[in-house]
């Protein structure tokens, strides 16, 4: 009943509260990275949702858009921006994600939505993570996040499909504000993103 019922009306509820409370972030952040990146605040990309239907996530945009000489974008540690760098650290580039689950592309609590050119390279098991809608937040992000492998965060992921219940998502988000608060495991010690899947652990 609360996987089909509830956590819908749970995902509107606290969705709409948090949207609401962060719109002041939500207007200062827009304005710092228009005027660091001298561009679109925000950040655009396809991902898989729930049985790998596409769709488009918003986030803020922590990197600019410089290349080298060869018209090739730098590297992620070389284009994220000092302003990004802190709205990485504060989690703060996850919320426009919000209006993703107004939308109903997304919960708040489930697997994170990787990449579509990630979807081909998927066993059943892991496969099994787009059983349910992807989330903001979820059982390997308080538990590792960027810091964990890939068979670690695949096997959280189903376990987490496999565990839906409201005390689980009230302990996954009561976590993960005490790791946004605390600044806990935003990235791996040695990279500034998690390195890409390949297929192999």
């Amino acid at each position: 009943m609360y996987k089909s019922l509830l956590k819908p009306l749970f995902d509107i509820t606290f969705s709409l509260l948090g949207f609401f409370l962060a719109i002041p972030i939500l207007l200062i952040a827009s304005l710092l990275i228009t005027l660091s990146n001298k561009g679109n605040p925000f950040f655009l990309q396809k991902r898989p949702g729930r049985k790998g239907i596409v769709f488009t996530i918003i986030k803020f945009k922590t990197m600019n858009d410089k290349k080298d000489s060869d018209g090739n974008l730098l590297s992620d540690e070389q284009r994220l921006t000092t302003i990004g760098s802190f709205i990485r650290r504060t989690s703060i580039d996850e919320i426009p994600q919000l209006i993703n689950v107004l939308k109903g592309d997304m919960s708040l609590i489930g697997p994170r939505p990787l990449l579509v050119n990630y979807m081909h390279l998927y066993s059943d098991f892991q496969n099994r993570r787009h059983e349910v809608k992807p989330g903001i937040t979820g059982w390997a992000q308080v538990n590792g996040r960027n810091a964990i492998d890939w068979e670690t965060k695949f096997n959280m992921d189903v376990w987490y499909v496999d565990n839906i219940t409201f005390i689980t998502d009230i302990k996954i988000l009561l976590k993960t504000l005490k790791k946004v608060l605390m600044r806990e495991g935003i990235n791996s010690e040695n990279s500034k993103t998690i390195e890409p899947f390949d297929g192999k652990y």
